[in-house]
């Protein structure tokens, strides 16, 4: 799972009128269409795309419109009607639904486990070992105000620091492929690190993890995929089959030994033929979803309207849990 697909900051809804928002595939009057138009991830299967390989989706076909380079890319497509679902780091729906977008979210589809998580990496030798230590200190992620900046600010108040002492602790934007280098080379005190860039830094040695997001917040789902209110009122039964398909590729991919997961996966990508190098994918050991199905949890999407309203991005009350997701399509889930 890349990096960017936690990234929300600078969303906006430009554009979205009452015209476009829900758009879907055309069907006749009164048909739901049973083709779901989808933007997929260079060099990744995505667990709609393994579902649809896996025979879960039945009637269902998926359509690839390209490739995304964003979660809230992602998503945001899928509220303007230019594709009928996307998937994005909760925090960034949130902060879309806050901003107007009539987008729900069905399923959870990654998260962070003992597996799969982004950990804050310093030099063995460094000589920060506690959260106190950070303050002056040049912490490197992939973006400001998504989730590693998130973690980042939960793990500082769980330790004790001030308001003021956290604001001394900073942040700043490293490309995901630079962090290692950033921190060998001591241009930055911490960097986060996530996936294969993680675990081939570890082979390298020479770095320690000072925590993780799953050393704070335990096995948890961290994105859903969405569909605009319009789509799930004009097609619940192919929302229902895409949820559900989706639910059983979770829980295959999670008792289905890894090499045989990486071994589907890399025969899909070859497969479809689309010039892409499967080399990370056999890194992969982990979706990171904590429930079973992809079941969503009050708790995975509180914590990030919890967050964006203590830093004053959404006011409170503005978005309601009720609002924000439903996991009535999800057999799976019941």
């Amino acid at each position: 799972m890349t990096t960017t697909r936690r990234n929300f900051l600078g969303l906006t809804l430009l554009g979205l009128t009452t015209a476009t928002v829900g758009c879907s595939t055309a069907a006749g009057a009164g048909q739901e269409t049973r083709t779901l138009r989808y933007q997929g991830w260079a060099g990744d299967v995505t667990l709609p795309e393994l579902a649809a390989d896996l025979g879960y989706l039945g009637d269902v076909k998926l359509e690839w419109v390209g490739n995304t380079t964003s979660g809230p890319q992602d998503i945001q497509s899928a509220a303007t009607g230019q594709v009928d679902f996307g998937g994005a780091f909760n925090g960034a729906v949130v902060k879309l639904k806050a901003a107007g977008a009539p987008i729900r979210s069905v399923i959870g589809y990654y998260g962070s486990d003992a597996q799969a998580y982004s950990g804050f990496y310093v030099l063995e030798d460094s000589p920060i070992r506690t959260a106190r230590d950070l303050i002056g200190k040049k912490i490197g992620m992939n973006t400001l105000g998504a989730h590693h900046e998130a973690m980042l600010g939960i793990y500082l108040k769980r330790n004790g620091l001030s308001q003021d002492e956290a604001k001394k602790v900073e942040a700043t934007v490293v490309p995901p492929v630079n962090t290692e280098q950033a921190v060998r080379q001591k241009q930055i005190d911490v960097g986060v690190l996530g996936g294969i860039l993680r675990d081939k830094a570890l082979e390298k040695g020479g770095i320690r993890k000072l925590f993780s997001d799953f050393d704070l917040l335990g096995a948890f789902t961290a994105g859903t995929y969405v569909f605009t209110e319009k789509f799930l009122r004009d097609n619940p039964n192919t929302v229902r089959t895409f949820v559900s398909g989706v639910a059983k590729a979770i829980e295959w991919s999670r008792t289905t030994p890894p090499e045989q997961v990486v071994a589907r996966k890399v025969e899909i990508l070859t497969r479809r033929g689309r010039n892409e190098d499967p080399g990370a994918l056999k890194y992969w050991k982990s979706t990171g979803v904590a429930e079973k199905g992809g079941k969503i949890l009050d708790r995975e999407l509180q914590v990030w309207v919890d967050w964006l309203t203590e830093r004053g991005e959404i006011k409170a009350g503005q978005v309601t849990l009720a609002d924000l997701y439903t996991n009535e399509y999800n057999e799976l889930a019941k």
